[in-house]
């Protein structure tokens, strides 16, 4: 064979030479082709909302390989459905190409409850939809800090930030509505007990705001009230006024108040304070 190829002049070898290195690359052109599918191309078919186990059966169907890439959750999806999916629904991919999908958790993430207290209304909702929390209703009670949130309800119960809840549940909101435009009578705290002047405060639409001690209180929902501020009168006797949503600070006491004689509300009979009372 060499002397064959010896006996040829050089210019033929060269030309064999250079047909065989045509051919093989073109063999092996033809080859990669067939390996790499080189022009075939697919559809990507639309999996979205579907469930995962159904999208998985039919993209493997088509010809292409799945991966769950990441989970989320939407509570108004079903569990387990497709959210997203990369490559989009009909784009031209080859044969054997991943497509990579995001799906819905079949069981809500459990967050903290955010403090939205002192909140506007909007930054609340704001961050209730951020948290991936649903808004209920709001109500309004009188407070000075109009639109402002007073308390997080679940439940018709207040419920303390950093409590663990699940995505998705839904919250009430109290409101300020601001300071009421008609004026009342600022009412006498004087000789109730904590828990009585609390409630006719707020059945009155008004805050109770600073509690100040006067000695060791061991409970203060027994403790007595011996002056507010504003108080019921000023210095020269007319009757002080306060509005819906206004504040009054009280002082408490262990020992029931009496009040003096020379007091501008002097109790009826003028009783001397008795045993275990105390004049004010």
């Amino acid at each position: 064979m060499f002397k064959i190829i010896t006996q040829r002049p050089f210019w033929v070898n060269l030309l064999i030479a250079i047909a065989i290195i045509f051919l093989l690359f073109f063999v092996f052109l033809q080859s990669l082709r067939f390996f790499t599918h080189h022009g075939d191309y697919l559809k990507v078919p639309d999996v979205g909302n579907k469930n995962i186990k159904e999208a998985d059966d039919l993209l493997r169907k088509e010809g292409f390989e799945v991966v769950i890439q990441d989970s989320v959750y939407y509570d108004t999806l079903p569990p387990l459905a497709v959210v997203k999916q990369f490559p989009e629904p009909d784009a031209a991919v080859k044969v054997n190409r991943t497509v990579y999908l995001t799906v819905n958790r079949a069981v809500p993430p459990v967050i903290e409850m955010p403090n939205l207290i002192g909140m506007s209304f909007r930054n609340a909702e704001l961050e209730l939809k951020a948290r991936g929390l649903k808004l209920g209703d709001t109500s309004y009670k009188p407070d000075i800090a109009k639109n402002a949130v007073l308390e997080q309800l679940l439940d018709h119960a207040s419920i303390r930030p950093g409590t663990k809840i699940t995505m998705g549940t839904t919250i009430a909101l109290v409101l300020g509505a601001g300071v009421g435009g008609q004026e009342m009578p600022v009412p006498d705290l004087f000789g109730m007990n904590y828990e009585e002047a609390s409630a006719l405060l707020e059945a009155n639409g008004i805050m109770l705001g600073s509690v100040v001690p006067a000695d060791d209180i061991k409970d203060t929902g027994a403790a007595f009230v011996f002056r507010q501020q504003p108080a019921r009168f000023n210095d020269d006797g007319s009757m002080n006024r306060i509005r819906q949503g206004q504040m009054i600070d009280i002082w408490i006491t262990a020992v029931k108040p009496v009040r003096k004689t020379d007091s501008l509300a002097v109790i009826p009979g003028n009783q001397p304070a008795a045993a275990g009372q105390r004049e004010y």
